[in-house]
């Protein structure tokens, strides 16, 4: 909790916040005007030096690492990571401020320019102001407020903006938590502003597994599809018997974590793509013939109360029960990629100093959530081994990735607050 004495000192430091709505606006339009689209991971460099060359300004330490041999760089599109740090009066702890740079495709439905930062009706719109460009400028701007005021505070502030988050985080976060960046003692309590809602402190996330599985055939031509064996014929076998076995198996399982929506606290499973037959992207006639191959791409979220060898097993369970009982049926099971569940402890100095500060703004208890999709905590967890970290910003989860997505300036503000007493609690604890 924070003592009487920064509790005093902390008041100007708010009111300074709340007269930096329209610079914190105005940087949040900044950042969207950066079209960092991920895949393929455009514009991240300039993005990335524009942070930087603000944090510097305000007597950051700046170091910009490329992630070299990451999936996905290139010289044509370089993984390019941000961290800036501030040196308190004293030795102390390390508070991190970790936000992602790049953002999805922008998609169909828009009614405004998704790379203007369009500010209309309190709301600042464009594709990334949700997730998760608002809650790095509220970070930044909190941070600059907190240093500007002059508080003699100890320990060590950071701020990051890192890419490819939108794809697994492996060209950003994990990159980096390989190197250190995010392990004591260099650092020991990192808060990643992703839109949970303004009054939600995220602790977690369920596990994920991508796989892929192709259902094998012979060609033959279409007219005469009995000299052939179609894979597509094979793979409606297969979503039959997920439909039948274990969507509802799935639906029967139900976790303690406090996942967010509702709906997410049991395993789900999502088809994310059908490939088979003729190739996408023709537009001519097809041709007459029987498929040899038809591939679907999973997407498995599992909960902390399940493991990944049951996960993978019950889908390779079907895939067998039918290579046992269906003619010609043949399959070939590829894992794309998996992460465990990781939960951090609602009772630990990061969480419990955030959910405080969030009381203090806003006037009423923090709800303590997990988020039904991963984020970067999984690789500060995974690989950095700090478990200290959480995830709490502006913005409404049910936004992100959807047409004409914003964030509130209210909310942001507020957020800022919030980043801003919780960070002076950490460090001063």
């Amino acid at each position: 909790m924070v003592d009487a004495a920064s509790e005093k000192a902390l008041a100007p430091v708010l009111a300074e916040i709340e007269s930096r709505r329209d610079e914190l606006t105005a940087l949040t339009q900044d950042l969207i005007r950066f079209p960092t689209i991920n895949p393929p991971g455009e514009a991240y460099t300039p993005c990335a030096e524009y942070l930087g060359q603000r944090l510097a300004r305000r007597g950051f330490k700046v170091e910009y690492v490329r992630a070299e041999g990451a999936p996905g760089d290139s010289d044509k599109y370089p993984r390019t990571n941000v961290i800036a740090r501030r040196e308190g009066v004293r030795p102390g702890p390390c508070v991190h401020f970790n936000g992602h740079l790049d953002v999805v495709q922008v998609g169909a439905g828009w009614t405004v320019d998704p790379f203007a930062g369009v500010v209309k009706d309190g709301k600042v719109y464009g594709r990334g102001a949700c997730d998760m460009k608002g809650g790095l400028a509220s970070a930044v701007v909190a941070m600059e407020a907190l240093l500007d005021s002059g508080m003699a505070l100890p320990g060590a502030i950071e701020i990051s903006g890192t890419v490819d988050e939108e794809s697994g985080g492996y060209g950003g976060v994990a990159y980096l938590a390989e190197r250190g960046w995010f392990s004591k003692p260099r650092v020991d309590h990192v808060i990643i502003p992703e839109p949970l809602n303004v009054d939600r402190v995220c602790i977690g996330h369920r596990g994920v597994w991508w796989a892929e599985i192709e259902t094998l055939g012979r060609q033959a031509h279409g007219s005469m599809p009995f000299l052939g064996d179609s894979a597509i014929r094979h793979m409606s076998a297969v979503l039959e018997k997920f439909e039948r076995q274990l969507y509802p198996a799935l639906a029967s399982r139900h976790s303690d974590m406090p996942v967010v929506p509702e709906g997410a606290r049991q395993s789900t499973m999502n088809i994310n793509a059908v490939h088979g037959g003729q190739e996408e992207g023709f537009t001519g006639l097809p041709a007459p013939c029987v498929a040899d191959s038809c591939r679907i791409v999973i997407d498995r979220r599992f909960l902390i109360e399940e493991k990944l060898a049951q996960v993978e097993g019950e889908v390779k369970a079907i895939l067998e029960g039918l290579k046992r009982d269906r003619p010609g049926f043949g399959y070939k099971l590829r894992e794309l990629f998996h992460v465990e569940p990781t939960m951090a402890d609602p009772e630990g100095p990061v969480a419990s100093a955030t959910a405080s500060a969030v009381e203090k703004i806003l006037g009423r208890k923090a709800q303590i959530v997990c988020s039904p999709g991963t984020y970067d905590q999984k690789h500060v967890d995974r690989i950095g081994r700090l478990k200290e970290c959480i995830a709490y910003g502006p913005g409404v989860l049910d936004l992100a990735h959807q047409p004409d997505e914003w964030v509130g300036i209210q909310d942001m503000v507020d957020s800022a607050k919030v980043m801003a007493v919780a960070a002076v609690d950490l460090l001063t604890r």
